[in-house]
């Protein structure tokens, strides 16, 4: 059997190898599996000119520098928005599509509550960066939810250093990348969207709706006990990695 090529792009705020250990161990050896950091960390600052595309621009160099005409793709939060970008960019290149709660999929008529919940994301802009964090991570959760969530303990890794502006970026291009709709409607390969059922719905759960209705071939997974900063890919891997295989399993047929 071949062994399926997957390229997993993680959020803005844990990198790509602690994001995504547990679930390429629980994928198992017949995998070959990438676990790709954003380009919006590639540099010590985010580039001037920074967008989803130079996101996309990056999966794409990786799958050919990978030899891959065509693989898996996997995104996470800000990688789940690079992977819809990807995805209206270059559907041709896509054996599957799994979105693990993406932070922006379009601007598409959202509801009142779904865009006041964005209006307070943009109110973050120009807080220091240890609040900034906090009130970033209380969005992301149903109100009243505090477990699983990120606790600041000791010396911070240096690469936290870099994530209020990396987060900002990926908040700035929100405001004026223009995701072709049509493009995604147009994808026909299998559409796999994995939910916390803590987190925010005017925002993730929100999303999961759209989607549905974009996608033809698009199933949701709700992990009742899980949110946006305790996800499922990393809290129950096993439980993901059996869902990704069905999803490819799909695929293939």
């Amino acid at each position: 059997m071949d062994r399926r090529r997957v390229i997993l792009l993680p959020g803005s705020v844990l990198p790509a190898a602690p994001a995504y250990g547990a679930l390429i161990a629980a994928l198992g050896d017949d995998v070959d599996a990438v676990a790709k950091d954003l380009e919006v960390y590639a540099g010590p600052v985010p580039p001037a000119d920074y967008s989803l595309d130079t996101e996309v621009d990056g999966v794409l160099r990786t799958a050919d520098e990978s030899g891959w005409e065509t693989f898996h793709l996997v995104g996470y939060s800000g990688g789940g928005a690079s992977a819809l970008a990807f995805t209206a960019k270059h559907p041709e290149r896509l054996e599957s599509l799994a979105l693990l709660e993406p932070a922006w999929a379009g601007d598409w008529g959202w509801s009142p509550a779904h865009r006041a919940l964005w209006a307070r994301y943009r109110e973050l802009d120009g807080l220091p960066p240890d609040q900034f964090m906090d009130a970033f991570v209380r969005l992301g959760v149903r109100p009243g939810v505090t477990a699983g969530l990120p606790v600041r303990t000791g010396e911070q890794p240096p690469w936290m250093a870099l994530r209020p502006a990396g987060i900002r970026a990926f908040l700035a291009t929100f405001e004026t990348y223009d995701l072709d709709r049509d493009a995604l409607v147009r994808f026909t390969r299998p559409v796999y969207f994995a939910l916390g059922g803590l987190s925010n719905p005017d925002d993730y759960g929100e999303i999961a709706e759209r989607l549905a209705t974009v996608f033809p071939d698009f199933r949701l997974e709700v992990f009742a006990d899980r949110h946006h900063f305790d996800p499922p890919h990393r809290v129950e891997p096993d439980r993901v990695a059996a869902s990704l295989r069905d999803l490819w399993d799909r695929a293939a047929a």
